[in-house]
C-alpha cells in the first residue's frame, strides 16, 4: 500500500512516541461526514419528488440510506481485518492492483465531477442559468443589474480564488471540521427557510396537491421511474471520505457510529426539502430547485427570503467544496506518484495538484450548464460502484474469511439491485436522447 494517499498526516513516526498525537473527535467526524453527504445531492432531490411522487421518493430515501450504512460498514469491518487504511488499498487488498485502479478511478470521476456541480450550482445562485431559453436571473443581477463583473464567469472565477483556494489549502480533514459545522448549519437553515415558505404558501391555497404516487401517461414511462435513482444514489455517496476522517479519529470503529448518526440526519433533510420544495413549485420544479427561488415572492419579504435561501445554500456548497477535493487530490497523487512521500509533505507536488484541480473544475463548470445529466452519469457509473457494488463485492471475495452468510446475502443483494437499476437508468437516458 503507497503512503502517498495523504491521510496519513495526524500520524507520527514511531521513533518520538513521548509527542501526542492530536485526534480527531466524534462531533468533527459527524459534521464532516455529514457535509460529505448533503454537498449537492440536496438540489435535485425535489425534482425526484415530481419524477416518482412522494411516497416511492420517500421510500427509495429510506432504502438507500440502509444499504449505505450497510456498505460503510462492510467497508470498515474489512478495513480493520487488513493492513490498509484507503479504499484503493482495501481493494487492493481483495483484487490487487487492478481493484485499487478501478476504486482510485471511481474516486476521481466521482469527486470531480460533485466538484463542478458545487460551481455550477454556485454560478446558478450568483449569476443565473437560462434552463430551455427561460431565463433565470442570479442574485448578484437582480441587485445590481447586469454587468461584466456579475458575469458566470467572472462571478466563479472570484468564489474559487478567494474562497475555495484558502480552504483547499488545509493539509487535514480535521482542520475543516468548522467549516463543515458552519455548512451543516447552512444547509439545516435552508430547509428550514423552505419548508416556512411552504408550509405558508399551504395555509393561504397556494399549492398544488403534490402527488403520492408517480403518474405515468406518453411523457413519463415506467422506466423513466428508474433515472430518479442515480440522482438519490449521488446524494448518499460519501464512501471516498470514509477513510481519510475514519483514521483521525482516536477510536477508528467510531466512524460507524458517525456515519449512522450523519446518515439519519441527512435522510431527514433530504426528506423534508424534497417534499416542502415540491409543494413549493409542484411541476414547475427545476433539477437544481436554487434556481426556482428568483421568482417574484408578491412582497419584499418574501423576496428577502428567497435570497437567505439562495445564499445560505450557495455558501454551503463553498464550504463542501475541499472535503471532496480532499479525497480527489490524495487518491490522484496515489494513482500518479505511488512511490513519492507523503502527499502534505511535499509543498510543490501538493500546491501543483491542488491549483490543477481547481483550475479544472472551474473551466468545466463554465462549459456545462445542467446538474441533471452530472447526477444521472456519476449516479449510474462510478458513484454507485463506490458505494454500493465494490463493498458488496468485497465482502463476497472475503480475503479475511470473515463474512458471513448473511452478510453475503445482503452483499449479492445490493449488487444486483445496484447493477440492475443503473443499466435501466443509463438505458432509458440513452434512449431519450433518440
Amino acid at each position: 500500500m503507497s503512503p502517498a494517499a495523504g491521510i496519513h498526516v495526524p500520524l507520527l513516526p514511531e521513533h518520538k512516541p513521548k509527542i501526542e498525537i492530536k485526534h480527531a473527535t466524534l462531533t468533527g467526524a459527524v459534521f464532516n461526514v455529514a457535509t460529505s453527504i448533503i454537498g449537492a445531492g440536496i438540489m435535485s432531490i425535489p425534482a425526484t419528488f415530481k419524477v416518482l411522487g412522494v411516497i416511492p421518493a420517500f421510500l427509495l430515501i429510506v432504502i438507500i440510506a440502509m444499504l449505505a450504512d450497510v456498505s460503510v460498514e462492510f467497508l470498515m469491518r474489512f478495513t480493520h481485518s487488513g493492513h490498509s487504511r484507503t479504499y484503493a488499498g482495501v481493494m487492493r487488498e481483495s483484487f490487487g492492483r487492478g481493484g485499487a485502479v478501478a476504486a482510485q478511478v471511481c474516486v476521481m470521476v466521482t469527486n470531480l465531477g460533485c466538484l463542478i456541480m458545487y460551481l455550477i450550482i454556485i454560478g446558478d445562485v450568483l449569476s443565473g442559468n437560462q434552463p430551455e431559453g427561460v431565463v433565470h436571473l442570479g442574485i448578484l443581477q437582480q441587485w445590481f443589474g447586469i454587468h461584466w463583473w456579475n458575469s458566470r464567469e467572472f462571478a466563479l472565477l472570484v468564489t474559487v480564488f478567494f474562497i475555495m483556494l484558502p480552504l483547499v489549502l488545509f493539509r487535514r480533514v480535521e482542520s475543516l471540521k468548522f467549516s463543515s459545522a458552519i455548512s451543516v448549519l447552512l444547509a439545516v437553515v435552508f430547509v428550514g427557510i423552505s419548508s416556512a415558505m411552504a408550509i405558508s404558501a399551504l395555509l393561504e391555497g397556494k399549492t398544488e396537491t403534490p402527488r403520492m404516487l408517480p403518474h405515468l401517461d406518453n411523457q413519463v414511462s415506467f422506466f423513466d421511474l428508474f433515472t430518479a435513482v442515480p440522482v438519490i444514489v449521488t446524494a448518499f455517496t460519501f464512501h471516498f471520505n470514509v477513510h481519510p476522517i475514519g483514521f483521525e479519529l482516536g477510536k477508528p470503529s467510531d466512524m460507524i457510529t458517525a456515519c449512522r448518526i450523519s446518515l439519519a440526519l441527512c435522510a431527514a433533510i433530504y426528506f423534508a426539502i424534497g417534499l416542502f420544495g415540491y409543494l413549493l413549485f409542484g411541476d414547475s420544479i427545476m433539477p437544481d430547485i436554487l434556481v426556482n427561488f428568483d421568482q417574484n415572492a408578491g412582497s419584499a419579504f418574501g423576496s428577502l427570503l428567497n435570497h437567505i435561501v439562495r445564499l445560505s445554500y450557495a455558501l454551503h456548497i463553498m464550504l463542501v467544496f475541499p472535503l471532496l477535493n480532499f479525497s480527489l487530490r490524495a487518491n490522484i497523487d496515489e494513482f500518479l506518484f505511488p512511490k513519492k512521500p507523503l502527499l502534505a509533505t511535499d509543498t510543490k507536488r501538493f500546491l501543483f495538484l491542488t491549483l490543477v484541480l481547481l483550475a479544472i473544475s472551474y473551466l468545466a463548470a463554465i462549459a456545462i450548464p445542467n446538474i441533471w445529466y452530472f447526477f444521472q452519469f456519476l449516479g449510474s457509473t462510478s458513484a454507485v460502484c463506490l458505494a454500493f457494488i465494490f463493498p458488496g463485492a468485497i465482502v463476497i471475495r472475503d480475503v479475511h474469511g470473515i463474512s458471513t452468510s448473511r452478510d453475503r446475502i445482503v452483499a449479492a443483494v445490493m449488487i444486483i439491485l445496484a447493477v440492475v437499476t443503473s443499466t435501466i437508468a443509463i438505458s432509458t437516458n440513452i434512449f431519450s436522447l433518440f
